[in-house]
């Protein structure tokens, strides 16, 4: 009889055990474990009662709600609380100034061999005049617009 009843017992115990699911740090683990296996780095995890806690930096938006989508897809999560940030965005170089801009294409053309080009920046927008070969016409307009210019007024002509 004893053992029957410390069998009906044990079985009880186990019972509401498994009914008590995972542990928040098992759950911490594995929502780590999940966000590692979706390429989401840059995030620390915490869990609390089952609700997961989100920190740290990521690279943008993207990965903010992938790491959300994530977290929330482990058993046993019942919710995420995101305080992740994105990092800044980058500042924008200025463009350069209108006399360097004009050396800078000026000595592009004579290195491509377009010496028949005439060069005037204002503002950034770049005005291309002269008379360049024909076969390396479209080699000079390259260099040109690789030049990081705003905007061109081509005025430069093919020649023969």
């Amino acid at each position: 009889m004893k053992v029957k009843y410390l069998t009906v017992l044990a079985i009880a115990a186990m019972m509401f055990l498994a009914a008590c699911g995972k542990s928040d740090a098992d759950l911490q683990k594995a929502v780590q474990d999940k966000l590692t296996a979706d390429g989401v780095s840059g995030v620390t995890v915490a869990v609390n009662g089952g609700v997961a806690t989100l920190t740290g930096e990521v690279a943008d938006i993207t990965a903010k709600n992938k790491a959300q989508a994530s977290a929330g897809a482990v058993e046993g999560i019942k919710s995420v609380t995101n305080n992740l940030t994105t990092k800044p965005l980058p500042v924008a170089t200025p463009a350069a100034s209108d006399p360097a801009l004009t050396g800078k294409i000026t000595e592009n053309l004579k290195k491509a061999g377009c010496t028949g080009a005439n060069v005037a920046v204002v503002n950034g927008k770049v005005t291309v005049t002269g008379e360049v070969p024909k076969a390396i016409y479209g080699k000079c307009v390259q260099e040109i617009m690789q030049s990081g210019i705003t905007g061109i007024d081509n005025q430069l002509k093919e020649g023969s």
